[in-house]
């Protein structure tokens, strides 16, 4: 068997780990495995705390890096185990890690993902890359989003301009246009999940709201809506990033003080505030002829409705395009491990705003 990559990607919406073994060496690549795992309770307690907090305890964080590292390890080999494969059958793991700050715009600016990468290569005994983003920061680029440039690699079209979104805890665009001299363009849009999700823990005990049945059930508050969107960061000009750090509950707040309405409606708002953030960021670019959705977002049917409503083109998954939307996110980073190993550039600079094209992440051999 040609020697196999394995992404590994844990999103801001702390819901679990995706897992993606692929075969490069097909075109189209083939997706051989794949495998979710939702983070245990503890896990998902304690690293939903440590994303909320403005100062670290050291302990805390040190430990839920091993322990994070540990949980990974297990799932691949649980991966691995289901489909007769073994250690030696895979090149190399990417690992996305955990992000729990992601400050672009700070005077020295960083970004956080644990997940022990050491932990990782130990218990598999298979070469990890890891810690993706550091390096598009140091030459001056948000770190972010990075998919963009796997999203051109696959998807790009000389019949059609796409524009490719990922709605996970945040959402980000990859406009693909048809003219091969146009760059790739690609930036966060704003919150995905993230918002809905913490809403729903807090106000109604579910982790989400399944297929968006709770948002339809409410009505959409304009006040509200306009008040959301009159941030600045949706107006905001690329390469911009952002986070759960930024898009939370805390961020909401003053906008419900002055625009109060029921906790249902409050929920109908924060979906209609995802699909407009994402409309919105579609009028910063050049005409679209077909947007192709992928990550969690595409469960949300009600959020699949309000999308199509507010564009003028068809709205479909990636699922025609060859790749599942559930998968490619983890897809994308054995991609990127893929060109680490190769010693290839991972970023786009027309994307993160980098100084130029640089090979990514740090490699931790088996």
């Amino acid at each position: 068997m040609d020697q196999l990559y394995i992404g590994l990607m844990s999103g801001t919406s702390l819901d679990g780990v995706d897992i993606a073994v692929v075969d490069f060496n097909k075109r189209p690549l083939e997706l051989v495995a794949s495998h979710y795992q939702k983070y245990p309770e503890h896990l998902f307690n304690a690293t939903k705390k440590l994303c909320q907090q403005t100062s670290i305890n050291f302990d805390q964080l040190g430990q839920l890096d091993v322990q994070l590292g540990e949980f990974y390890a297990q799932c691949i080999q649980s991966t691995l185990n289901n489909v007769n494969l073994t250690a030696s059958d895979i090149s190399a793991i990417g690992s996305h890690g955990q992000t729990i700050q992601h400050n672009p715009n700070a005077t020295h600016p960083y970004t956080i993902q644990i997940g022990d990468p050491n932990q990782i290569v130990e218990d598999t005994n298979i070469t990890v890359v890891a810690d993706f983003r550091r390096r598009d920061m140091a030459a001056g680029g948000q770190g972010a989003p990075l998919v963009p440039a796997f999203h051109q690699d696959v998807f790009r079209s000389n019949k059609e301009t796409l524009a490719v979104i990922n709605i996970g805890g945040i959402s980000n665009v990859s406009y693909l246009s048809k003219n091969p001299l146009d760059p790739l363009i690609g930036f966060d849009c704003g919150p995905g999940n993230t918002l809905m999700d913490q809403w729903c823990q807090q106000h109604f005990s579910r982790h989400y709201d399944e297929n968006g049945q709770l948002a339809r059930e409410g009505k959409i508050n304009e006040a509200l809506l306009n008040s959301l969107l009159n941030d600045p960061y949706f107006s905001s000009s690329y390469p911009k990033s952002t986070g759960p750090e930024y898009f939370n509950l805390e961020w909401l707040k003053p906008h419900l003080i002055k625009h109060p309405c029921k906790e249902i409606d409050t929920l109908s708002t924060l979906c209609e505030l995802t699909a407009a953030s994402i409309q919105l960021s579609l009028k910063q670019l050049g005409k679209v002829d077909r947007v192709l959705l992928c990550g969690g977002g595409v469960h949300n049917q009600f959020l699949q409705q309000r999308l199509s409503l507010r564009l003028t083109c068809p709205v479909e998954t990636t699922e025609p395009y060859g790749i599942n939307p559930d998968w490619l996110e983890a897809i994308a980073f054995a991609w990127l491990a893929k060109q680490t190993i190769e010693g290839k550039p991972g970023n786009a600079p027309s994307v993160t705003g980098a100084s130029r094209a640089l090979i990514l992440g740090a490699i931790y051999p088996a």
